[in-house]
């Protein structure tokens, strides 16, 4: 980084998968990072490969969507590593299903992690930004907020995460805080293999049937994802915000 101080982040879904991987890249750029997810136990691996490479990190369980945990844990946060001016909302569920067969729990579940999650984890963070002057937002949207069959609800709150973004792009702006979006497109990770696996295909053979849409050819990684949020998170890109970044091997929007 080219500060001598240390940035604080938290990101969360971080137990696995593109959280996993981001955690571990903002490690690597020299931020101290907080990873969280809803078992704490759960994201010891990622922590302790953070450690092994020589960064800081901790591990904290949370329900994004629990408004006094989610204190809890920023204070936790706080307390343990410092004041946090980076967080990355990428805690997600999904409950696919055609709109007639889908549940109102179905739905609530969805909106509330996604929506009301990072709503209530950027408003307990958003004032150790605007207190420090300096902040950086990452929401994780997704291909599927331009829509997609079965996922009436996962779409509608993917396509309100980049409502919310701008919003808070418009609001924190003038504090020295940008708000940026990432979509990624097919990006092997368990929740997609847990797709396959629901949809009867082996994964292969769900990734081979997705990579014939993809123009570069292959799927996304991880790692895609981590390296579109060091960017935005960097100290360099204070002049880009508001905006939603499509990681999907190819246009979208």
């Amino acid at each position: 980084m080219t500060t001598t101080t240390t940035r604080i982040a938290i990101v969360t879904g971080a137990a696995r998968g593109i959280g996993a991987g981001v955690s571990k890249r903002l490690a690597a750029d020299g931020v101290a990072v907080a990873v969280l997810d809803l078992d704490e136990a759960a994201c010891q691996a990622a922590v302790a490969e953070i450690e092994d490479a020589g960064g800081r990190a901790i591990a904290v369980g949370a329900d994004v969507a629990d408004e006094e945990a989610v204190k809890a844990s920023v204070e936790k946060v706080v307390a343990e590593l410092g004041e946090p001016t980076i967080l990355v909302n990428n805690a997600g569920v999904i409950r696919d299903n055609l709109l007639f067969k889908m549940s109102t729990a179905d739905w609530d579940t969805v909106m509330s992690v996604h929506l009301r999650g990072a709503f209530l984890m950027t408003r307990a963070v958003q004032r150790y930004m605007t207190e420090a002057g300096w902040g950086r937002i990452v929401n994780l949207s997704s291909t599927s907020a331009l829509g997609n069959r079965g996922q009436a609800n996962y779409a509608a709150a993917k396509a309100g995460i980049q409502g919310f973004t701008k919003t808070l792009a418009i609001e924190l702006g003038k504090y020295g805080v940008t708000a940026n979006a990432i979509a990624p497109g097919f990006i092997e990770t368990e929740m997609i293999m847990a797709t396959a696996e629901r949809m009867g295909m082996t994964f292969e053979d769900f990734k081979a049937y997705a990579v014939r849409e993809i123009p570069v050819g292959r799927g996304g990684r991880p790692a895609d994802i981590a390296h579109a949020v060091s960017f935005f998170t960097s100290e360099d890109a204070g002049y880009v915000s508001g905006q939603v970044l499509y990681v999907a091997g190819g246009p979208k929007a």
